[in-house]
């Protein structure tokens, strides 16, 4: 398993999700999945996903500039930062974002979000 090409993999479909339909980001987070969210903390799949889906914008376009990943202890998990534009519909200018995810694999193969953290960027 190429962590780089993992990681590249989850960082498309998350953000292609998040930008189409929100509500399927469900199946990437569980029970004891966290999410800070500028600051707020927000603990379980469906909490985060209500978070996510009551954003104040319906519309948005991620457009990743960094993704950058390290294995993550002998679980077989991985931390995944990620750097950005985010575009909302009506504005000028896009703004700064980071996003740190720490993925754990699941018993079928693939990978679940058990903390993430996202942070908008102020110059």
């Amino acid at each position: 398993m190429d962590p780089d090409a993992v990681a590249k993999a989850f960082v498309e479909h998350y953000y292609s999700t998040f930008d189409s339909n929100r509500a399927g980001l469900a199946n990437l987070y569980q029970e004891a999945s966290m999410l800070s969210f500028e600051g707020v903390n927000i603990q379980g799949a469906q909490s985060i996903v209500g978070k996510l889906t009551s954003l104040p914008f319906q519309q948005c376009k991620h457009q990743i500039n960094t993704v950058d990943c390290q294995p993550s202890g002998p679980a077989g998990g991985m931390l995944v930062f990620v750097s950005g534009n985010l575009q909302l519909p009506g504005e000028q200018h896009a703004l700064k974002f980071s996003q740190m995810f720490h993925l754990m694999p699941t018993p079928q193969g693939s990978f679940y979000v058990l903390n993430d953290i996202f942070r908008l960027n102020y110059a």
